[in-house]
């Protein structure tokens, strides 16, 4: 067979697999457009006040963005400021959105390259210091030492999704006054079960991809009201729970304020698309 032949099939297989992703991408996007369209329609999801129909994805993961900007709607914002600690690449996480929006505040990363690339693509606003990046893995230590510089005091948002210590971390914090915390939550375990992952304070901790990371909603639950924060959404992939300071709740949201009232199983799978991936260029934040 000669070399052009084989060249030209190798090509053909390699569109093939590339345009057969593509297909199975827009599959899955449409499939779960039609669950969550069919979903939200139904009874429960039209109570009023509930917040699964405010979803949104803008630069969220998937439909957080609109959610924590309905719960900010009823509330009221003080000092427009978040701690998010996971923040990731800072392209795809609970807190961009905001910082577009004019937002300051911390973000948090265990990942030396991703940290590093946040650094870089957000170097305009971490100049302007409305932007503080800290490259570290958040332990029970860490997280009591940046209690006390103050870090978690005065800020209008909190964020946690580390993948594993979440609930000791949370634990560990002090001075927590944050009128909304979002906070990842183990949907393998609906209500009313309280899992909690034992505390693993290696450096070397990563997650392992297994079911087996963070706490349960009823832990979270528990764990927050003694916090005095109340449980008010959680979102419809099952991923993460809509905490609100505890003296701004009252009327504005669906109750009761409860694990078996808001839970959402694991919908790992629906697909969130909001336009083409994210690329955050310069100039680009609300003045």
């Amino acid at each position: 067979m000669k070399f052009n032949t084989i060249r030209s099939l190798l090509r053909r297989f390699l569109l093939s697999s590339r345009y057969t992703d593509v297909y199975h991408a827009r599959v899955l996007h449409l499939l779960s457009q039609s669950f969550i369209q069919s979903y939200l329609a139904t009874p429960r999801n039209n109570e009023e006040r509930r917040l699964l129909l405010h979803g949104l994805k803008v630069y969220s993961q998937n439909d957080e963005d609109g959610i924590i900007a309905e719960i900010f709607s009823r509330i009221g914002t003080s000092s427009r400021r978040f701690v998010e600690i996971g923040a990731a690449d800072g392209l795809e996480n609970n807190t961009v959105w905001l910082l577009v929006q004019g937002w300051s505040g911390t973000w948090i990363e265990g990942g030396p390259t991703l940290a590093a690339n946040m650094r870089a693509k957000f170097a305009p606003l971490v100049s302007a210091g409305r932007l503080n990046v800290l490259n570290e893995y958040v332990t029970q230590e860490s997280a009591s030492r940046l209690s006390k510089e103050g870090l978690f005091t005065g800020i209008d948002l909190f964020s946690l999704d580390i993948d594993g210590n979440d609930y000791h971390v949370m634990e560990a914090l002090e001075g927590l006054d944050a009128r909304v915390v979002v906070l990842e939550y183990n949907a393998k375990f609906p209500p009313p079960h309280e899992f909690v992952m034992k505390y693993n304070g290696s450096p070397d901790y990563r997650y392992d991809m297994t079911d087996y990371f963070g706490a349960s909603l009823a832990a979270w639950d528990k764990l927050l009201r003694k916090r005095g924060y109340s449980l008010v959404a959680c979102n419809i992939t099952g991923v993460n729970a809509f905490f609100v300071r505890s003296d701004l709740v009252e009327g504005k949201f669906c109750e009761p304020l409860t694990p078996e009232n808001h839970f959402e199983p694991a919908r790992y799978w629906l697909s969130f698309v909001s336009g083409h991936p994210p690329n955050y260029g310069e100039g680009h934040a609300d003045s």
